[in-house]
């Protein structure tokens, strides 16, 4: 061999010896290896240029690529209140403007305690509640002397508030027994927004720090379960299901065994939008509570109304309640026209009261309901 081919071998040699130690080096800037690994690697590289470039065992290689869902925080229930607030004052601002625009005019005749009957009437705040508010409050205006507009004012708001009765019990009852999950079950007719209502019951669960399990129970309707799934799965709630047109009890059924196995602390069961007029239907629901009941207590039943509907809204939760003993009310809607009087009506004629308000579209757009902040802003 030629002094010149073996300066060039030697160089060869050199530079791919360069190149392995380089290439140890800029993996994440790691120690050496020892000598002896490092000898072994350099080896490879020269006798071997075909192969894959080698790696120590202990190398900080990058993790394999998987997709991770990102959960969502659901707002809590506090901050819900006071956003909720500000949207029911702007939305329902019309009942209160209404009321006070009469109470403070300079003379109160019967034409303005009309007035005030008709407005509170256009609310759906019932026959009943309106002329027990309205003579309770002609009667303390009266009495008291009360002329200035703030003071009647106040005096209307009190009357609203005992109407609405603040000591009603609102705890949603989620809390189960024997270390049994709670079990709430959601009712209520098509189109009122049932479904949509028990996805965003999940998030103010999860956003207390409790665990769920979801039960899609309205098997009649095809995009139910893929909904209630969705829901679920936005913060991390399993969801049980069953094939579409099958029957709703086992599923309900199911979703129980799931929460008793998994040491869950609230199952939440949407059940079909029944038509109140169905009488198959409604013995259905019934059939759904007393099959859940094999494995553990149904601990609230929760009936959702669209506010708009009024008091044709009276009517379905009499029924509902015959079946099921609705224990809660959740009012859905409650932004759209001025029916926010319904809350009064439902309560005083049917006596159970109202737990959650819906406002608006959004994902955390349900909340505790509160007589005095919900009053308050119908007056804002």
């Amino acid at each position: 061999m030629t002094t010149t081919v073996l300066l060039i071998v030697i160089a060869a040699a050199v530079i791919i010896v360069g190149a392995g130690i380089g290439l140890v080096m800029s993996r994440g800037r790691a120690e050496l290896p020892p000598p002896a690994d490092l000898q072994e690697i350099t080896d490879e590289v020269i006798h071997h240029p075909e192969r894959p470039e080698p790696h120590l065992e202990d190398e900080d290689l990058p993790p394999p690529s998987t997709a991770v869902d990102t959960l969502e925080r659901p707002e809590t229930p506090q901050g819900r209140l006071v956003r909720l607030r500000a949207r029911l004052a702007k939305s329902q601002g019309s009942l209160g403007r209404g009321l006070l625009s009469v109470l403070g005019r300079a003379r109160l005749d019967d034409a303005a305690w009309e007035e005030i009957e008709d407005t509170l009437l256009a609310a759906d705040v019932g026959v009943t509640a309106t002329d027990e508010l309205v003579q309770n409050l002609r009667t303390k205006l009266r009495v008291e002397g009360i002329t200035d507009p703030e003071l009647a004012k106040a005096a209307l708001r009190e009357e609203l508030v005992r109407l609405v009765d603040p000591t009603l019990d609102r705890t949603l009852r989620s809390t189960g027994t024997d270390g049994k999950p709670g079990v709430v079950l959601v009712v209520g007719v098509n189109g009122t927004g049932k479904t949509t209502t028990v996805g965003r019951l999940a998030r103010v669960l999860v956003a207390e720090e409790q665990t769920v399990v979801l039960g899609a129970a309205d098997t009649f309707r095809a995009a139910a379960a893929d909904q209630l799934q969705t829901w679920g799965e936005r913060v991390g709630v399993p969801t049980v299901r069953g094939p579409e047109g099958g029957d709703p009890a086992s599923v309900g059924f199911e979703a129980v065994q799931r929460g008793i196995a998994d040491e869950t602390d609230v199952v939440l069961v949407d059940t079909a939008g029944r038509l109140h007029t169905k009488s198959g239907l409604m013995d259905e629901l019934g059939k759904v509570k007393r099959v859940i009941e094999k494995q553990a207590p149904v601990t609230e039943v929760l009936l959702v109304i669209d506010a708009t509907t009024g008091q044709n809204g009276l009517t379905q939760a009499r029924v509902f309640g015959e079946v099921v003993d609705v224990s809660g009310i959740v009012l859905t809607k409650l932004d759209g026209t001025a029916k926010g009087g319904i809350v009064i009506a439902v309560q005083r004629e049917l006596g159970f009261p109202v737990k959650f308000v819906g406002l608006g579209e959004g994902e955390d757009d349900l909340a505790p309901f509160d007589a005095e902040e919900f009053v308050d802003a119908l007056l804002a």
